[in-house]
C-alpha cells in the first residue's frame, strides 16, 4: 500500500454556502502526516474520537476484522496504545463514536463496534475503553440474516436521545435491511438497546455495510454497494421516516460504493465523502444538496484520486484542530493493515 496519496480535484467547492471554482494539478502528491502501526489481520474501518478539552490527545479507533479480531486504539502520531486495545472480538466490522450519552448521571462519550460472528454490538467508554454493555447488545434477533456490519450513531438534537443504526452482511429486499436501536441506561448502570425501527431499501445487488449520519441536518446515508448511496431521515420519529429521500452517486464508480463520512465545513455546509474502493478514489458530494429548494439532489463535486488500493472505511473530523491538523483530519483505511492520517488543509490547498 502507498505511502503517499495523489489528489485530483476539479470541483465546485462549498465554503460556507459560497461556490468557488478551483482546478488542481492532477499529479500532485500529498503525504500522510502519519501512518498507524499495523493491525494483526485485516484493517477495515476507523472512527475518530475528538478530545474536546485537549484535541492533541484525541484518538483513532480502528477495527481488525478477523475471527480473532480487535478494536485497536491509536494516538495522533499513529502509535498504537496497547493498554486501550480491545482484543478477542469475533470479526469486529465497523465502529462509530458518540458524544454526550447520559449514564449514571454523567455525560460520557462512547465507542460502538459491530461484532459480526457474535451477532451483537459492543459499547465502550471513551477514552478509557471500559466495556459498559454487560457483554454486548444482540441485534437482528429472530432473523436468519443477523450478522451485523455497519454502525452509525445518531444523537437527536431535540432531546439528546442516542440511537444506533446497524446494517448487516445479508438482508431482505423488503425495505427492512437496517435496524435502528434506542440506546438506554439499564437498571444495572450499563447501556442496552431497544429496537425502534426497521427500514432501508436494498437493491439485492451486493450488500450494505457503510452507514453515516449527519447529526446537524438529521440525515442518514448508506452505501448500497455497486448501486449508489441511499438517504433517509435519521430520526425514527420523523415524518415519513421510512421513505427514501434520495438515491445518488449511481454512476462513475468502478465497482463498490464503500466507506462514507460527513466532512463539515460549518454547521450546514460541507461534503458527503464516499469511497470508490476498486478505483482508489474518494468522491465528494454537497452535504446540503444542490440548493435550498433541492436539498436531496447531491451531484458530484469532486473526485479525489489516491494511490490507495481497496480503501474501505474512512472518517473525517473537521473539529479536530491541532498544530498538525489546522483544518481537521481525515483517516483512510489502507489494505496493508494500516490507517493513514491526512490534513484536511492539504485538500483545501489543492
Amino acid at each position: 500500500m502507498m505511502k503517499r496519496m495523489a489528489f485530483v480535484l476539479t470541483l465546485l467547492t462549498v465554503f460556507g454556502g459560497m461556490l468557488v471554482s478551483c482546478q488542481s494539478n492532477p499529479e500532485q502528491m500529498i503525504e500522510p502526516l502519519a501512518v498507524t502501526d499495523p493491525v494483526r489481520h485485516d484493517s477495515e474501518d476507523p472512527a475518530i474520537w475528538v478530545n474536546r478539552k485537549n484535541p492533541a490527545e484525541s484518538l483513532v479507533l480502528a477495527t481488525d476484522k478477523n475471527k480473532d479480531g480487535a478494536l485497536f486504539v491509536f494516538d495522533l502520531t499513529g502509535k498504537m496504545i496497547q493498554e486501550k486495545n480491545i482484543t478477542g472480538l469475533a470479526r469486529p466490522n465497523n465502529v462509530d463514536v458518540g458524544y454526550g450519552f447520559s449514564l449514571n448521571g454523567n455525560s460520557i462519550d462512547i465507542a460502538v463496534v459491530t461484532e459480526r460472528l457474535e451477532n451483537r454490538i459492543r459499547i465502550f467508554l471513551l477514552p478509557d475503553m471500559t466495556p459498559i454493555d454487560n457483554g454486548g447488545i444482540p441485534v437482528f434477533e429472530g432473523e436468519e440474516q443477523n450478522a451485523p456490519m455497519g454502525i452509525a450513531l445518531y444523537k437527536r438534537p431535540s432531546d439528546g436521545k442516542m440511537y444506533a443504526v446497524v446494517s448487516r452482511k445479508e438482508g431482505p429486499t423488503d425495505g427492512t435491511y437496517l435496524w435502528q436501536y434506542l440506546l438506554e441506561e439499564s437498571a444495572g448502570g450499563c447501556i442496552t438497546g431497544r429496537k425502534v425501527r426497521e427500514f432501508g431499501k436494498w437493491s439485492g445487488h451486493q450488500e450494505i455495510e457503510a452507514v453515516a449520519v449527519d447529526h446537524e441536518l438529521g440525515y442518514l446515508y448508506y452505501s448500497d454497494e455497486g448501486v449508489g448511496v441511499r438517504k433517509y431521515h435519521a430520526d425514527p420519529e420523523a415524518r415519513d421516516a421510512n421513505n427514501e429521500l434520495a438515491l445518488f452517486a449511481t454512476s462513475g464508480f468502478k465497482e463498490d460504493h464503500e466507506g462514507i463520512t460527513i466532512w463539515k465545513t460549518d454547521e450546514t455546509n460541507g461534503y458527503i465523502v464516499v469511497s470508490d474502493q476498486a478505483a482508489g478514489k474518494l468522491r465528494l458530494y454537497p452535504r446540503n444538496g444542490k440548493s435550498m429548494n433541492k436539498p436531496h439532489e447531491h451531484e458530484l463535486l469532486a473526485v479525489v484520486k489516491t494511490q490507495a488500493k481497496e480503501t474501505d472505511g474512512i472518517d473525517a473530523a473537521a473539529d479536530l484542530v491541532t498544530a498538525d491538523y489546522p483544518s481537521g483530519i481525515i483517516v483512510v483505511m489502507s489494505d496493508d493493515k494500516t490507517y493513514h492520517y491526512y490534513s484536511l488543509k492539504d485538500i483545501f490547498n489543492q
